[in-house]
């Protein structure tokens, strides 16, 4: 940037592997969605994933209505609303592409990068002052783990099967079909009623592809391996994205921009302590529930198991919320959050 403005100098960069490494991050959230694991959660993931999708529907509409009072584009307001904040860099990336090539949105790409950053900051620090909030107003556990239960992966996580050089294969094996099927669905939906974009068909057919393997107890996927890669991918991916943008492009945008990330943030924390929170039981796995919320509500579900632990490691265990924040923030987040956006592009607004 500095460059850009002394001496008028831009550097670039090769992406070529750019739009590949994010199909394949995308390809590695769908082989992990694991539908009977939903079915196991029971009532309690159909309620969380309920209020997950009320807060994505409050953050779009919140984005769009800002965006439009400040005269700005509403694809603006999307990019600062689930796509990035619930969506993570990620998906923000991968619809801000969408927005620059069929809707020329300038600065597109640049814009999802700070939004998706400042809701991962902000992601973990309001979710300490919300979890505090909901604990003095729920039953606390007496804080003494429970030594017979087996803890959570994320709670406490353990070393099982290996990640060996065949597991890579068979791992990048399933990404690749992945790629290649979804590709060609998104060719075969485009232009009509369906169409979606790419990375959604990959995402979609890495579902189907893990969970008719195991349904046909043909093949299993193996989970670990299947996240190492995606982090991978994701990691390159953002690097390479980070290293494109344009930070100029943004200086007219920044002030809006900071506006709608505020209220936001604002509209986290409350929809946590007034829906979350009640809605998942109003006891103390409900605000470590809501602590999670505002973790991946905002940022992603690193963020929002640092919260978790911080609260559990104080007032004790709650293996209800290690089950269904990783559950519901990891894999099925991006499934309903690709929903909801596309139902939003079909308002009149969007229309080309």
């Amino acid at each position: 940037m500095l460059l850009k403005k002394s001496i008028g100098w831009e550097v670039n960069f090769d992406m070529s592997l750019r739009d590949p490494l994010m199909l394949a991050f995308f390809a590695t959230i769908g082989l992990n969605a694991n539908l009977s694991s939903l079915r196991s959660g029971g009532r309690v993931v159909g309620v969380f994933l309920i209020v997950v999708v009320g807060l994505l529907l409050l953050q779009n509409a919140i984005g769009i209505g800002m965006a439009s009072l400040m005269g700005l584009d509403p694809l603006m307001g999307l990019l600062a609303g689930s796509i990035t904040l619930s969506g993570g860099h990620g998906t923000g990336a991968a619809w801000s592409k969408l927005f620059v090539e069929r809707y020329n949105f300038t600065g597109a790409t640049e814009v999802a990068m700070a939004c998706a950053t400042f809701g991962l900051v902000l992601g973990g620090l309001i979710g300490g002052p919300v979890a505090r909030y909901l604990v003095r107003r729920s039953a606390t556990p007496d804080g003494i783990p429970d030594d017979h239960e087996v803890p959570g992966a994320f709670e406490k996580p353990d070393v099982g099967r290996m990640i060996t050089s065949l597991v890579l294969i068979e791992t990048i094996a399933l990404i690749a079909i992945c790629l290649t099927v979804g590709k060609v669905v998104a060719q075969l939906l485009a232009g009509t009623v369906l169409e979606l974009p790419t990375f959604v068909c990959v995402l979609f057919v890495g579902v189907i592809l893990s969970n008719g393997l195991s349904l046909m107890g043909f093949y299993r996927v193996f989970e670990r391996a299947v996240s190492v890669l995606g982090n991978v991918c994701l990691s390159l991916f953002l690097a390479m994205a980070l290293m494109s943008l344009k930070l100029w492009e943004l200086a007219s945008l920044a002030l809006p921009m900071l506006a709608i990330l505020i209220v936001q943030t604002i509209a986290m924390a409350l929809y946590a302590v007034f829906v979350t929170w009640r809605m998942m039981g109003k006891n103390y796995d409900a605000a470590v529930l809501a602590a999670g919320h505002c973790g991946f509500g905002l940022g992603a579900t690193p963020t929002a198991i640092a919260n978790m632990q911080a609260i559990t490691d104080r007032f004790g265990p709650s293996h209800v919320a290690f089950l269904v924040v990783p559950m519901v923030g990891a894999f099925f987040i991006d499934i309903v959050n690709a929903l909801v956006i596309k139902l939003y592009m079909l308002l009149p607004m969007f229309a080309q």
